[in-house]
């Protein structure tokens, strides 16, 4: 092991948006112009669209933060030493900057286990290099490791699986996890990297007495400068460290000793407070930017309450007010998936405001005028910026409320089904 120390950055989220490019500027700013920036592609390699991952994090890196990116394309390994995976693995013995994000965190232990992987960022680490491990790839080094999808989604029993323990080399015994603050539940509690409360707390349990958990809110980096011994926290939210009883929070700018991390004593004891049984969430949260989602969330508040008011300008300026929010974060970088999902969210309210009228007789057009004239625009906008999808569903929503739009030359028209 070397006297000279890099940096172990992990980060909650936001590996590829807006939040996170000045964090990247600064750490290879760092590192000096030749610093050789890699991203390696094995947590999402199982999925059809790994090369789109790779090509858009290549293109994020080049329009944002003004650097080249080189992809270590390891998105399965073979005991047999393909070419392909020797080829990965030299790039990554000749990196100073390596970024590795989204996918599956089992999968991508599955694949680094039993290969060279660890081994080689653990040499970089030592001399002098920068590792990022985003979202996915937060989950994975650590002691253990969060199988997120087989409970969240296929709903296996609580547990943890090994992680790639590349904290432990350093001294540092935890269970990190991403997405801490995670709202996109909307009606059920999704914090704690989807898990909620009560079955975080029963996650917690499980860990041996000695491992700390480290939370990251989403859009936030815990810089771990090894070399100076202390971490840094960047972005919007909180890096939060918790043992059995005490918990410690830091928000953006602020430093704190990795002996914390390390579980010494009397490490930052004046920064423990007790945890809550009953919550365990800290009512008193930093304060933060409005995120994407926080603005996803509210305008769904207020198409609610504008279809319990009936009132169709609030219901109709939340749909527009959204449509406006996807373009703005699509072209600010923001998550393809948290784009996906708002746009679900989206034809959700489309579909939930086609059942609203259905009921309503002929007689009531002129009543439904104000709301049908405003989706009706909003259909127009729609095909003007071509997402003919959303516009289709649009269309397809009014007409099984009875309302059947003509496209004409001079623009559309609707009449009520008899």
């Amino acid at each position: 092991m070397t006297s000279h120390k890099g940096t172990i950055v992990i980060m909650g989220s936001g590996e590829l948006t807006s939040t996170m490019v000045e964090v990247h500027k600064e750490l290879l700013a760092h590192l000096g112009p030749a610093a050789r920036a890699v991203f390696l592609d094995t947590p999402a390699g199982f999925q059809l669209n790994a090369d789109q991952l790779s090509q858009r994090a290549v293109d994020y890196f080049k329009t944002h933060v003004h650097r080249e990116l080189e992809i270590a394309s390891l998105k399965a390994y073979d005991s047999g030493r393909t070419y392909g995976a020797e080829k990965a693995f030299q790039t990554l013995r000749a990196a100073d900057f390596v970024l590795i994000g989204p996918g599956s965190p089992t999968y991508a232990v599955r694949q680094w286990r039993q290969s060279p992987v660890s081994d080689i960022l653990q040499k970089r680490i030592e001399g002098g290099a920068c590792l990022i491990a985003a979202s996915a790839a937060a989950l994975t080094v650590g002691s253990f490791t969060l199988p997120v999808y087989e409970i969240y989604k296929v709903g296996e029993d609580l547990h943890w699986v090994e992680g790639l323990n590349l904290l432990g080399r350093f001294g540092i015994n935890a269970a990190v996890i991403p997405h801490w603050n995670n709202a996109e539940g909307g009606t059920h509690d999704t914090r704690f990297c989807y898990m909620g409360e009560p079955r975080f707390r029963q996650l917690e349990k499980m860990l041996p007495p000695e491992a700390l958990v480290i939370g990251l809110d989403e859009h936030t980096a815990c810089i771990m400068d090894l070399e100076r011994d202390e971490a840094q926290v960047k972005g919007i939210g909180r890096v939060v460290v918790r043992t059995r009883t005490m918990e410690a929070a830091f928000v953006k700018g602020e430093h704190f000793s990795l002996a914390l991390l390390r579980g010494e004593t009397g490490a930052h004891d004046q920064r423990l407070s007790p945890l809550q049984p009953e919550t365990m969430q800290d009512t008193e949260a930093a304060p933060q930017d409005e995120s994407f989602w926080q603005q996803v969330h509210g305008l769904q508040d207020a198409f609610r309450q504008g279809l319990s008011d009936n009132s169709w300008e609030e219901t109709t300026g939340a749909l527009l007010s959204l449509d406006d929010a996807i373009w703005k974060a699509h072209e600010q970088g923001e998550s393809e998936e948290f784009i996906s999902q708002a746009r679900e969210a989206l034809r959700d309210m489309l579909a939930d405001l086609g059942k609203r009228p259905g009921a309503a007789p002929a007689s009531g057009a002129p009543a439904l005028a104000p709301l049908v004239d405003g989706l009706i625009a909003l259909r127009s906008r729609l095909r003007d910026e071509k997402k003919w999808q959303e516009a289709d569903a649009l269309r397809l929503c009014l007409e099984q409320a009875g309302i059947m739009i003509e496209d004409a030359a001079q623009g559309p028209r609707w009449h009520m089904r008899r």
